[in-house]
């Protein structure tokens, strides 16, 4: 006796296309996810650097007229002139290197290496522990926090450290 086949003949090719077919699209949806991400992250770069700039035009006009440096100054007049126009630069130099930070132009041991650099200044660290209050509203998880917190165990670091050779005190991080 033969036993009937109802239309089975043929189901594992059509198995293996529509298998094929479906791998297919999702390399298809994840190349497209990729690409958009890339232009994402493009687009976000492009906006940090737009938003250093405007910074660093806005600071310039405070620098350069006292008039518009004390609509920044959140300090009520406390500090001088010519100092706050220093924290202003200060705020300039950090801002630039955590933008150069967020966009991958360098990584997190090159602004630790440079950020060790700029603390050597008084000028700096004076502006750093000033505008302490200010970082304490950061979100903690946000980089700007984390950068900060760095910063602060770096300064930490070269307050304890036994030697002059300032360049090798700290853990870069990973």
């Amino acid at each position: 006796m033969a036993t009937r086949n109802f239309g089975t003949q043929g189901c594992g090719s059509t198995a293996a296309a529509g298998l094929t077919f479906t791998v297919g699209i999702g390399v298809l949806i994840a190349q497209q996810w990729h690409s958009r991400r890339l232009r994402l992250n493009e687009q976000q770069h492009i906006n940090l650097a737009n938003q250093q700039r405007l910074h660093w035009e806005l600071l310039s006009k405070a620098l350069e007229d006292p008039a518009l440096a004390a609509v920044l100054d959140t300090h009520k007049g406390t500090i001088p002139s010519d100092k706050y126009r220093q924290f202003l630069f200060a705020n300039a130099v950090y801002t630039n290197a955590l933008l150069a930070y967020r966009i991958g132009n360098v990584n997190r041991a090159e602004l630790f290496g440079h950020l060790r650099g700029t603390v050597q200044n008084p000028i700096f660290r004076e502006y750093w522990e000033v505008t302490r209050p200010a970082r304490a509203s950061l979100e903690a998880s946000s980089v700007e926090a984390q950068v900060g917190r760095m910063m602060d165990n770096l300064i930490n670091d070269l307050d304890e450290a036994d030697t002059e050779e300032w360049w090798v005190v700290g853990d870069p991080p990973e």
